[in-house]
């Protein structure tokens, strides 16, 4: 147990030692688990200039046709591969360079026009979207932006926008979401640093002519690791694809195990400072993060276009099955959830253009309530197919049905809640930065140790009677639609219950909190549906709010009523303890006879 405790916090302090200490510019977010409702950043619902979209418009006619004719993504699914003509045709379109500076012969669209692409590019075959994604928002073009020397931009920027493949290599067979046992080395010798490791997943890596890997520059048995990052360019002596992986969806993702033996690179290919390297993963992430809702709402707007066409077309009883009222709710609540996906799409990718907010929490939100959406949204789908939803688009294609690819559409769609941080890395990462103003007014470390009583003291004497005063109007300057008011009436209230929950469980466990994995996850789901209701909102009061907008928002704020109000009990009334007491029984054996009567041949391989 001491052990444990050590590894503990030794992760948490590499953890500690990446992350962006300081809060210069404002987060909604963040003020919202503070009990404050900053309006403002949100209201009015920022609209895409005519020019930007106009721009964006352009590209998105080009790109259609060329999916239509040139894409058969059932094809790409079967046979694992993205054909070369369909490669060359990306690179043509300038698609590999999206928002690379026209300077450096990059298409230079901004982030709302990437996402409206990406999101065109998923709904037709995921395969091809995250080929796009991962080489340019978490792949060389993104971190070379932030942190490239003037001399590494002009080396690589052309090169990745002419259709360059790239990656981004930093996790490990060993090594998940917690970097600090990573054992992949740089050492410098000479002008060149010595890379010697292997890589697990990474996506593109099997292609990559230039791909960022993260490695230590210090000894593997320092206590602490210095993590940096380096540009590796492909191929080179002694890097070597080991194998490439297969997985449930995404079949034609090139992702593979690499080694690196001896791998040489010049010393001036150091990405950034020395040691900052899981720092600039974590600023990269930021922005890239936000390709995941794009590429989410592509796959539910897909998802809600089949459903609504087999439930008119199908009858059953007499009547379209989208007339009874179990598959109609499901409709209602997939068209709601989509509407909600979209407004927290548009927005965040807004706030990343305008630059004025730290989105890190808003990145961070909107990748998992959107992931998660996602994956409800196309298992309803199959769902509302029916028998037609397990089978193949090519095998109803084949006996004359419509080839609606349900079920690809589901298996491309689980990883979402795995990749770039899973759900649950995903609610921790939350809960830390929300946790941040709250550690520092009670003078607390994350790391450990109790509060500061007399520093606490006087901060919360002011602070917490203040998160009890009732609602007296909507911020001024708020324009909100009549039938929605109440609703966010309702946002102003529960963020100062969630504030008051997370001041009250940070009391009572102190340091111990962030062991509390659920009730941190119930309080940063609470914020994901306050953070949602309030982009919904705003984005259906609009003046260029679509019709219908606000009957799509006001069902979705209703449901997240309900979903409040279960997490809120949840936080103070659950079974969380002997959930845990019983896991760690049953990782200890004492209920294996629950595994009797199966076979496990996978056991016999390690």
């Amino acid at each position: 147990m001491a052990k444990d405790r050590s590894e503990e916090k030794r992760s948490l302090e590499v953890a500690e030692a990446a992350r962006e200490t300081a809060w210069t510019r404002p987060s909604f977010v963040g003020e919202l688990f503070m009990g404050r409702f900053q309006a403002d950043l949100i209201f009015p619902y920022p609209e895409q200039s005519p020019a930007d979209k106009a721009a964006g418009d352009e590209v998105l006619v080009k790109v259609e046709t060329f999916l239509k004719e040139k894409l058969d993504a059932d094809e790409v699914d079967a046979t694992r591969t993205i054909p070369d003509d369909v490669m060359q045709g990306l690179k043509e379109l300038g698609l590999f360079g999206i928002k690379i500076p026209t300077e450096y012969d990059g298409l230079g669209m901004s982030q709302i026009n990437y996402n409206r692409i990406i999101q065109l590019v998923a709904s037709h075959c995921a395969s091809t979207a995250v080929l796009l994604s991962a080489h340019q928002s978490i792949g060389v073009p993104q971190p070379l932006k932030m942190f490239g020397t003037d001399e590494q931009k002009q080396k690589y920027l052309p090169l990745l926008a002419k259709g360059a493949v790239s990656a981004f290599s930093l996790t490990e067979e060993g090594v998940g979401s917690d970097p600090s046992k990573m054992s992949t080395t740089a050492v410098l010798d000479g002008d060149e640093w010595v890379i010697n490791g292997r890589k697990l997943w990474t996506t593109n890596g099997p292609i990559a002519d230039i791909m960022i890997v993260m490695a230590r520059t210090n000894a593997v048995d320092e206590k602490v690791p210095e993590i940096s990052a380096f540009i590796v360019e492909t191929p080179t002596d002694g890097l070597t694809t080991d194998h490439r992986c297969d997985f449930l969806g995404l079949k034609a993702i090139q992702n593979g195990l690499l080694t690196f033996d001896n791998v040489r690179i010049p010393k001036e290919n150091i990405l950034g400072e020395a040691g900052r390297g899981l720092a600039i993963a974590l600023k990269t992430l930021n922005t890239g993060r936000l390709t995941l809702p794009a590429a989410g709402g592509g796959a539910m707007k897909q998802a809600l276009a089949m459903s609504r066409d087999w439930a008119n077309e199908r009858a059953q009883w007499g009547a379209p099955i989208g007339h009874h009222e179990a598959v109609a709710n499901k409709i209602a609540n997939l068209a709601a959830e989509t509407y909600a996906v979209e407004a927290v799409t548009w927005l965040t990718s807004a706030m990343a253009d305008e630059g004025d907010l730290d989105i890190r929490l808003e990145a961070a939100m909107a990748k998992l309530f959107c992931s998660e959406a996602m994956w409800r949204a196309t298992d309803t789908a199959v769902q509302i197919r029916g028998g037609r939803g397990y089978e193949t688009g090519p095998s109803l294609g084949g006996r004359g049905e419509k080839p609606m690819p349900a079920e690809r559409l589901l298996r491309d769609a689980r990883i979402n809640l795995i990749i770039e941080g899973t759900s649950e890395i995903m609610r921790l990462f939350i809960a830390r930065e929300a946790l941040d103003p709250h550690l520092k007014a009670a003078g607390m470390k994350a790391t450990g140790g109790g509060p500061n009583i007399l520093k606490a003291g006087k901060f919360y004497a002011g602070w917490y009677p203040r998160t009890w005063l009732p609602n007296v109007s909507l911020p001024e300057g708020v324009e909100v639609h009549g039938k929605l008011r109440g609703h966010l009436r309702f946002v102003q209230r529960r963020g100062r219950q969630l504030a008051r929950d997370l001041f009250h469980m940070m009391m009572r466990y102190q340091a111990g909190l962030q062991r509390k994995q659920y009730i941190l996850g119930r309080l940063v789901d609470a914020g994901a549906e306050l953070f949602a209701m309030t982009a919904t909102i705003a984005r259906a009061s609009s003046t260029q709010a679509d019709a219908g907008a606000v009957k799509l928002a006001d069902l979705f704020c209703r449901q997240a009523r309900r979903r409040l109000k279960d997490l809120h009990r949840d936080v103070y009334c659950n079974d969380d303890k002997r959930s845990y007491k019983l896991a760690r029984e049953i990782l200890e054996g004492k209920y294996d006879w629950l595994e009797d009567n199966i076979i496990t041949d996978w056991q016999q391989t390690s």
